[in-house]
C-alpha cells in the first residue's frame, strides 16, 4: 500500500522547492543559488542552500540535506507519505493511492476535513461581521482578545440558530454527523451541534481542521461553559494538542513546549511572547500526547496544577520522563494567577515562569514543604515522613538521596536517617503516620460516570442529575463538578473525601462506554428508588412506579431508540422523586 510513484514524480516535478522553503525560510538569491539560516539549527551566518535545478537542499552547519521531501519530513515532523500528502494539498494535486481501501479511506478523511475548514472559516466570519455576535467581541476585547487576535488564531462565533450552519455550508448530513457539527434532531431534522458560544478551532500539527471547543458567554445558563467536539474519525483527543501547529517551530527551535490547561493560555502565552505552548482539549495529559511533544522538544513545562492528580499522576510523569527521555518540569506561576491573566497583567512574570520552571519532583516537594508549621518536634517528623512518600515516588535512588539531604535540612533531621530511607524507596516512611482514609470501591457505576465526566464532560454530562449517586461522596463530587464545570475548580470546592475520589478518578485508566455507563447508572438509582417505596399505596404513585418499572426493562432493550427514551423518562421520574425528598 502507498502512494502512487506517477503522484509522487509530478509533485517532485511541478512543486518548486525555493517557493516551498521560502514559507519557512527567509532566502536570498546568491548566484545560481539560494541562502539563509538554517531552520534546523541555530546559526548567526548563513550556511543553508537550496537550488531549484537540482531540487536538493543542504546545510554546510548540521549537515541536513535532502529533496523537497526530505525538507518537510524535517520541518513539520512527518514521514514520508505525510510529507507528499502535505506538498499534495499546498498544490491542489490529488493523489492516487496503490490500495483501493486505502484510496477511499484518504478520500474520505479529505472529504471530513474540508468541512472542518468550510466551518472554521464560517464560524470565523459570524464573529467579525455577524451583528449578533456584538456581545462574544465585546466579551473577547475585555479578555485582551482584540481583532488580530482573533484572525490569527481563527476564534469564531456559532450563532442562537437552530441550523444554520448546516444549512450554510450545504455539506452532506452524514459528512455534518461524523465531524459532530450537526446532528439529528427528534423531528429528523439536522440541527448545528454549537450554538451561542465563542468558537476556538483545534488544528492537526499539519494545520488541518479536527474539531472545536466551544465558550459560552458570561451570564448565560448554561451549566457547561465549555463544550468540546465529541471524537471523529478525524479527532482523537488523546492525541491532539490545541496550538500545536502553531507552537511546534519555536518549540523545535528551543528544545522546550509548555502544556497548559485551556485555549485562552495557549493565547495568552503566545501574546507574552513564548510561542511555545499547547493545551490538551478536555482530558488529561495522556503518554501519546507525550509522544507527540518529544517529536518537537525534550523539555516539557507544565503550566497547569500539576499537584492535583496526586500521586497517581506523578508516576506517569517519572515513568515518561524514563521512557520517552524527557524532561518534565512546572512553571511558578504567581498564586492564583492563569496564564491567560498573566499575559495582560505581566507578560515579564508569564515569560520568567516559563525560563526558570521547577523540576517536577521539586514543585511536588516544595508544595508539601510548605503544607504544614514546624513549631514542635512531632511536626517536624510528621512533615519528614510527608516529604520522603513524596520523594520516594521517584524512581532513581540516586535523585531519591539528593532530595532526601534538602528535606534532611529543612526538618532538621540527620541527613543519613532519610537517605537510607531514599535507598529503599519505600513509599511509607516508617514514623508512624495516621491510617488512611477508606475509600469508596472504584468499579462501580458511580465511579465510571464520575470518571467520563472529568476526563470526557461532553460524553455524559447531558445524563447527570444529582439523584443517580447513592454515595455521599461521590455525589459531593458531582455537584462540585457541576458548579465548577471542570476538574481544576472542582478540586478547590469539593469537601476532602469528594476531592479524593475526583483526584481518583482524574487518573483512573478505563475503558467506558458513555451510554452504557449512563444507562447502568440510571438503573442502579431507579432499583434504589422503588425499593424506598414500597410503601407508597396511592394510586398515582403506584402507576408511577409500574411505569418506571417498565421503562427499567427497557433498558435492556437491543433497539437503543427504545433504551434512550427509557433513559430519559427514568431521568424525568428520579428527578421527581428527589423533589419530593427535598420537600
Amino acid at each position: 500500500m502507498g502512494i502512487a510513484d506517477d503522484d509522487i514524480e509530478k509533485i517532485r516535478s511541478t512543486v518548486s522547492i525555493v517557493d516551498t522553503v521560502q514559507q519557512y525560510v527567509a532566502l536570498k538569491r546568491v548566484g545560481r543559488n539560494w541562502s539563509g539560516l538554517c531552520p534546523f539549527h541555530a546559526e548567526k551566518s548563513p550556511s543553508f542552500y537550496v537550488r531549484e535545478e537540482t531540487g536538493r537542499y543542504k546545510c554546510f552547519g548540521c549537515d541536513k540535506g535532502g529533496d523537497i521531501f526530505t525538507f518537510i519530513q524535517e520541518i513539520e515532523h512527518t514521514d514520508f507519505p505525510g510529507s507528499v500528502e502535505h506538498l499534495a494539498a499546498k498544490a491542489g494535486i490529488t493523489l492516487n493511492y496503490t490500495s483501493a481501501g486505502q484510496s477511499k479511506e484518504r478520500a474520505r478523511r479529505k472529504q471530513l476535513t474540508e468541512a472542518m475548514n468550510d466551518a472554521v472559516e464560517w464560524y470565523h466570519e459570524r464573529l467579525l461581521s455577524d451583528p449578533g455576535a456584538r456581545a462574544a467581541r465585546g466579551y473577547l476585547r475585555d479578555r485582551g482578545l482584540h481583532g488580530d487576535i482573533a484572525r490569527q488564531f481563527k476564534l469564531g462565533w456559532a450563532p442562537d440558530d437552530w441550523d444554520r450552519l448546516a444549512r450554510d455550508l450545504g455539506r452532506p448530513a452524514d459528512v455534518l454527523q461524523d465531524v459532530g457539527l450537526a446532528f439529528r434532531n427528534r423531528r429528523n431534522r439536522m440541527q448545528d451541534s454549537f450554538r451561542a458560544r465563542v468558537m476556538f478551532p483545534i488544528f492537526s500539527e499539519s494545520g488541518e481542521a479536527l474539531a472545536f471547543g466551544g465558550r459560552i458567554l458570561p451570564g448565560s445558563d448554561d451549566p457547561a461553559k465549555y463544550k468540546n467536539s465529541s471524537e471523529t474519525p478525524i479527532y482523537t483527543k488523546s492525541k491532539v494538542l490545541y496550538g500545536l501547529n502553531w507552537s511546534k517551530a519555536d518549540a523545535s527551535k528551543v528544545d522546550q513546549i509548555v502544556v497548559c490547561e485551556g485555549y485562552t493560555d495557549v493565547i495568552g502565552f503566545h501574546q507574552a511572547g513564548v510561542p511555545r505552548a499547547v493545551a490538551t482539549c478536555g482530558t488529561a495529559l495522556t503518554e501519546e500526547h507525550v509522544r507527540l511533544l518529544k517529536r518537537y522538544a525534550s523539555r516539557v513545562v507544565l503550566s497547569f496544577d500539576a499537584d492535583a492528580a496526586g500521586q497517581g499522576a506523578a508516576e506517569r510523569f517519572y515513568e515518561w520522563e524514563q521512557k520517552h527521555q524527557v524532561e518534565v518540569s512546572v512553571a511558578r506561576l504567581p498564586s492564583g494567577k492563569d496564564p491567560g491573566d498573566l499575559a495582560r497583567s505581566n507578560p515579564e512574570a508569564l515569560a520568567k515562569a516559563v525560563d526558570e520552571p521547577l523540576p517536577f519532583l521539586g514543585f511536588r516537594l516544595q508544595r508539601t514543604m510548605g503544607s504544614r508549621r514546624l513549631d514542635s518536634p512531632e511536626q517536624r517528623a510528621r512533615l519528614a515522613e510527608e516529604a520522603m512518600a513524596v520523594v520516594n515516588e521517584h524512581p532513581n535512588p540516586n535523585v531519591r538521596k539528593l532530595y532526601a539531604g534538602e528535606v534532611a535540612a529543612q526538618v532538621g533531621l540527620p541527613v543519613s536517617d532519610l537517605v537510607r530511607l531514599a535507598e529503599t524507596g519505600v513509599r511509607r516512611p516508617s514514623i508512624a503516620v495516621a491510617p488512611k482514609r477508606q475509600s469508596a470501591p472504584m468499579e462501580n457505576a458511580e465511579f465510571a460516570a464520575l470518571v467520563l465526566l472529568v476526563q470526557e464532560w461532553d460524553s455524559i454530562a447531558e445524563w447527570l442529575v444529582e439523584g443517580l449517586f447513592d454515595s455521599d461522596a461521590n455525589r459531593m463530587a458531582f455537584l462540585a463538578m457541576a458548579e465548577a464545570g471542570g476538574l481544576t475548580g472542582a478540586l478547590e470546592i469539593a469537601p476532602p473525601d469528594a476531592r479524593e475520589v475526583l483526584e481518583r478518578a482524574s487518573v483512573a485508566d478505563l475503558d467506558l462506554d458513555a451510554t452504557v455507563e449512563a444507562q447502568s447508572l440510571i438503573a442502579a438509582a431507579t432499583r434504589r428508588e422503588l425499593r424506598r417505596r414500597t410503601s407508597f399505596t396511592d394510586p398515582a404513585s403506584l402507576e408511577e412506579d409500574r411505569a418506571a418499572r417498565l421503562d427499567l426493562m427497557a433498558l435492556a432493550d437491543t433497539d437503543p431508540e427504545r433504551a434512550l427514551a427509557a433513559s430519559e423518562s427514568l431521568l424525568g421520574w428520579l428527578h421527581r422523586r428527589t423533589d419530593e425528598h427535598s420537600d
